[in-house]
């Protein structure tokens, strides 16, 4: 019975480590979902915008579904916090204030049964001791007789001896009675104990910690049932977050998303017309028609031989280096008006002797070597930004300026609603003078008035903007409708000099071409001709220029076209002493001369 209590002991004992080891377990399980869930909050965190209310980024359903996504994410790493503080105040904490209340219980029933049992020892002891002393007394009443008898047999012994002899037997027996009562009540008190504590102390003792380990047992199961009910009970919102994120995928619209890219880039500028046919051999053939071989050709016809030696190399130029077209400035006064044979009216420009080109450049302003390698729109990034979004394509100025009359119609409706509130507490006040001070409103009132007035000048500002927007616009559409139609329609020849019409006597000549010195014809200097004209503008409103490769210009003056507007909002023009830059498309008002070869 001592090993089976010592069994029990060791029983209840692992009973407790086991739950501490669940309980230790359920700690780690903890940490896990905590760490989880923080990982989760910092995933979506860094992948989360980080813009400002201002930002105007294009809002694609592929990225608002993404970003629905980590919210749902969010939410989701906040239920695995909720599991972790249900399991820890669940689970994890109760366990442990059981383990706790466990040890003790056990504790008391382990000293309990300590105590019976040092109890039955005792009983023992004592049983056993009265039962040796009561041996030894009758071991020594059985000497004492047999020396009485002796002593009694004896026929040479006194009467003395023999009495004495009598009264040591009749001591050692009574002392033998006294010790066999004495170990008869011990052996009966000890059986008693004994019976009491194998039958009614231990088992009771036996009880109690059965009972605890069952209690163990049951807490431990109630245990895993919380365990996974923190669990499950999460589940259902759990759910919703990922139906969150599918509903979110299925929000991903692809034509919108494409139609969002479309109103974020259109321009609102038309494509490039068709180039025109140059011919560069007109001169040639009015050359050789002009004279006779027997004839000899008048002074101021007769070509240089390096000039003409050059054209006719020029000629060759599908199996060599293309020559670049020389392109004298235009002058204001060249510019006047021919009539096609459908009554429309065009600019045609004139041509101005090639000495005076070749003097006009070399005396002119150096153009920048590596202007046309620039890349286009970095005038766009590098100017300041205009009030009127000039700077802007139509279409994206028309976009910015209308954002900006809804912004300031929205202010200005605060503005008349808290107008209206100031005027109706007015009221009251002047009704009912102790609830306030009618004058105490009044240059709040005055303030309000003025911002409306300053909202309604933006607004009227923007919208003049727009409307300058949207129609030139409309006036650059039909422009180019109305140059495409012409340029169909006409069908008459080409001048030397590159102006289309009807009539061969309607042609305009230039002056005859003088001699130039054959040094001015260099290579070097073919490979930097300037561009040709395509047309010709006007300037709407002055520009500073100040940026690098930019033309400064005034209200009202004229530039010669070398190259469209690419989509940018800038223009390439020049000036007529060559140089050149890039002005804003929306500072000016463009003619470009289709029916002409730009020379």
């Amino acid at each position: 019975l001592k090993d089976q209590f010592d069994n029990l002991d060791k029983h209840t004992q692992w009973g407790i480590d086991f739950l501490e080891k669940y309980a230790k377990f359920v700690k780690e399980r903890i940490e896990i979902e905590q760490n989880y869930a923080k990982q989760l909050r910092n995933l979506v965190k860094k992948y989360c915008p980080k813009r400002s209310p201002k930002d105007e980024e294009p809002r694609f359903t592929s990225c608002i579904a993404f970003f629905n996504i980590l919210n749902e994410l969010n939410d989701y790493a906040g239920q695995r916090e909720v599991v972790a503080e249900e399991m820890g105040h669940r689970v994890y904490g109760e366990l442990m204030r059981y383990s706790h209340d466990l040890k003790t219980e056990r504790k008391m029933h382990l000293q309990e049964g300590r105590k019976a049992q040092q109890y039955l020892d005792m009983c023992w002891k004592q049983m056993d001791n009265s039962k040796k002393k009561f041996e030894r007394e009758c071991r020594e009443a059985e000497k004492a007789q047999q020396s009485y008898e002796r002593l009694d047999n004896d026929t040479n012994a006194t009467k003395a001896d023999v009495e004495k002899a009598k009264q040591q037997l009749n001591l050692r027996t009574h002392m033998a009675d006294e010790n066999k009562n004495e170990y008869a009540a011990q052996l009966q008190n000890f059986n008693g104990e004994q019976h009491k504590h194998y039958y009614i102390v231990i088992p009771q003792i036996y009880k109690q910690l059965q009972e605890m380990d069952e209690r163990r047992t049951i807490k431990l199961s109630e245990c895993y049932k919380g365990f996974a009910d923190s669990e499950r009970k999460v589940i259902p919102i759990i759910s919703k977050c990922l139906e969150g994120m599918i509903l979110a995928a299925k929000s991903v619209d692809e034509h919108r998303d494409s139609q969002l890219v479309i109103d974020c880039f259109k321009s609102g500028f038309e494509p490039p017309g068709d180039f025109p046919f140059e011919d560069y051999s007109q001169n040639i053939y009015r050359t050789i028609s002009d004279g006779t071989i027997s004839t000899p050709k008048q002074e101021g016809m007769r070509i240089d031989t390096k000039t003409t030696v050059g054209k006719a190399k020029g000629k060759l130029w599908l199996f060599g280096k293309k020559p670049k077209p020389q392109s004298p400035p235009l002058t204001p006064t060249s510019l006047y008006t021919s009539s096609t044979p459908n009554g429309s009216q065009y600019p045609i420009f004139s041509i101005e002797p090639v000495h005076y080109c070749m003097s006009d450049i070399k005396t002119g302003k150096p153009r920048i070597p590596s202007f046309r390698s620039l890349k286009r729109g970095q005038f766009c990034l590098q100017g300041p930004a205009l009030e009127d979004f000039s700077h802007l394509p139509p279409e994206q100025r028309r976009k910015k300026l209308q954002q900006r009359i809804d912004e300031l119609n929205r202010e200005l409706q605060k503005e008349t609603d808290q107008k209206d509130a100031l005027i109706k507490m007015k009221d009251v006040y002047e009704k009912n003078p102790q609830m306030g001070d009618p004058s105490s409103l009044q240059p709040k009132l005055t303030e309000t008035m003025s911002n409306m007035d300053r909202l309604r000048m933006e607004i009227h500002k923007n919208e003049a903007w727009l409307s300058e927007v949207e129609g030139k616009v409309a006036a650059r559409s039909d422009r180019r409708h109305s140059s495409d139609i012409n340029h169909l329609v006409t069908q008459g020849r080409e001048s030397p000099e590159g102006s289309y019409t009807d009539d061969a006597n309607q042609e305009v000549r230039g002056p005859p071409q003088q001699h130039v010195h054959p040094n001015e014809f260099d290579d070097e200097f073919e490979d930097d001709d300037p561009l040709p004209a395509i047309g010709h503008c006007k300037a709407i409103y002055p520009f500073d220029g100040h940026n690098e490769g930019t033309l400064a210009m005034k209200e009202g003056e004229v530039l010669y076209i070398i190259e469209e507007d690419k989509g940018d909002g800038w223009t390439r023009a020049r000036r007529q002493n060559g140089e050149e830059g890039y002005v804003p498309t929306s500072y000016i008002d463009v003619t470009l001369e289709k029916n002409s070869k730009g020379a």
